[in-house]
């Protein structure tokens, strides 16, 4: 893993806990995020609410 790589695998990590600590703090974001069908789903909403979880540590 180069550093670079290493830097985005912590970025989404940190991302990943910024959701799950706003989800937790909001039952109604908490209903709309259990509601979601596909990843992409999740993806999507997590954009929306300001998040970028969709690329995977190891993509441009």
């Amino acid at each position: 893993m180069s550093k670079n790589d290493y830097e985005k695998f912590l970025f989404k990590i940190d991302q990943l806990n910024q959701l799950v600590e706003l989800i937790n703090n909001s039952p109604e974001k908490y209903k709309l995020f259990i509601n979601c069908k596909t990843h992409e789903d999740v993806v999507q909403l997590a954009k929306l609410w300001g998040y970028e979880i969709g690329k995977r540590w190891g993509e441009s």
